[in-house]
């Protein structure tokens, strides 16, 4: 054990923090973060539109007349549909501020970089025709959610890269100092913005000549769709959970490492469902793993559902410092975060407590995963719940009011409390014996 924390602490601490200190991770990270508050907005109309009780919809569409759903529903589309354009605004910001140049033109450019990459045509298949029709001079809405959110953080990236190292090398337009400074910063831009929708414009001619067509498509084959497979799959949601653990064994959040590439490709896979489950609620969804999924049956009261091992301390525990650490990390814990717990019991560097803060989510995934994939229990619907809500009101709300979403994180938690006890018996004997010696002066 002391080879592994030694291990862990020569190799994997130093790479995951060169890691953690990148820009351009960090940016994607804080970026994609913006579009956060708008999924969960839309998720609440969502569920509006779709509560699972007898007679609901009769009743509004009593009150409110046929077409009350689809009314409900337009701030579904003004939040999941526009994801990509807010999180390559917000990637670009981010990266802009770290660079320490004016962020507000980086995301603006990036915007439009991003659109002028996206060919202007979507297609429509007319009421009671059969052959979809393409239809030109519109932007495509579907590309402006998820299915562009890696187009759009790969040219946040760039065009703020050369956004950056044009700004550094000064070669801008000054205006004198009399000038108002947000007219003067507009102008600064100016050269900029000119070179990179130029770059990105000879960009988008260069690949219409091929057979990709658009720079999506190219994105979409040889990245979104092998990353979504990976990310999608058990195999890679259990290496990436055990990584996101290994990581805050040492004491590095994990999740925000793991979370920085992996957080896209679960979004994307959370509003494929969510798109299914919006156009027919009793519709199979076609993914098992989301985000949704990890936050809200994987992480049962935070990462290595610690939940769990604070229920033990408040009714089990016998030394002191367990039952006041208890007694201050319960009410954090219902609601998922776990940080009291992480660095106070602590399990971040305890060889005895970050074996179980590893298996039992790995268990949980396996769990869940089978349940779901069976038709066990139902698929998350792409309902972005907070991860703050509590086990049980979230598992119903993300299923779309299925009793079963409820009773699986109840299982998961009976799951957790038994792997979690042998291991929280161990550490308390062991502290209730330091105190005892402390008590007698031995």
């Amino acid at each position: 054990m002391n080879a592994l924390m030694k291990f862990l602490e020569s190799y994997l601490m130093p790479i995951a923090g060169r890691i953690a200190e990148m820009k351009h991770l960090q940016a994607v990270r804080d970026g994609i973060i913006l579009a956060m508050p708008l999924i969960i907005i839309g998720s609440f109309f969502l569920i509006v539109a779709s509560l699972p009780i007898p007679g609901y919809e009769e009743f509004m569409a009593g009150i409110f007349g046929d077409a009350w759903k689809e009314k409900v529903l337009y701030p579904v589309g003004a939040t999941f549909d526009i994801m990509a354009l807010i999180a390559g605004f917000g990637v670009a910001y981010r990266l802009a501020e770290r660079y320490k140049i004016d962020s507000l033109s980086a995301g603006a450019i990036s915007v439009a970089a991003f659109l002028l990459a996206t060919p202007y045509k979507t297609m429509f298949t007319p009421p009671g025709g059969k052959e979809a029709l393409e239809v030109g001079d519109v932007i495509p809405v579907t590309l402006m959610g998820s299915k562009g959110l890696f187009v759009a953080m790969i040219i946040a990236i760039f065009s703020t890269e050369i956004y950056r190292r044009i700004i550094q090398r000064n070669f801008v337009i000054k205006l004198p100092d009399g000038v108002p400074p947000n007219v003067s910063a507009s102008f600064v831009a100016l050269i900029p913005a000119f070179v990179v929708l130029t770059v990105v414009w000879l960009i988008r001619i260069g690949i219409e000549q091929t057979s990709f067509e658009s720079i999506h498509n190219i994105i979409g084959k040889w990245l979104s769709a092998p990353l979504s497979a990976f990310g999608g799959s058990l195999i890679g949601t259990l290496i990436a959970v055990v990584l996101v653990h290994l990581l805050w064994t040492t004491g590095l959040h994990g999740g925000a490492l793991v979370n920085t590439v992996m957080k896209p490709i679960w979004l994307a896979l959370m509003d494929e469902n969510r798109a299914v489950f919006q156009a027919s609620p009793n519709a199979e969804l076609p993914n098992v793993i989301t985000m949704q999924f990890l936050d809200l049956w994987i992480y049962v009261g935070g990462s290595g559902a610690t939940l769990a091992l604070v229920v033990w301390m408040v009714i089990r525990a016998r030394s002191q410092q367990m039952k006041s650490l208890g007694k201050l990390s319960i009410g954090a814990g219902i609601f998922n975060i776990n940080e009291p717990v992480i660095f106070g019991m602590p399990v971040v560097m305890n060889p005895i407590l970050f074996i179980p803060f590893i298996i039992t989510p790995v268990v949980l995934v396996i769990i869940s995963y089978f349940a779901m994939s069976t038709g066990l229990v139902a698929r998350p619907n792409g309902v972005a719940a907070p991860f703050t809500t509590p086990i049980l009101i979230s598992g119903y709300l993300a299923t779309g009011g299925k009793i079963s979403g409820s009773i699986l994180q109840l299982v998961n938690f009976l799951v957790a409390l038994a792997i979690y006890y042998p291991f929280f018996r161990l550490w308390d004997k062991q502290k209730l014996k330091e105190e005892n010696q402390e008590a007698t002066g031995g």
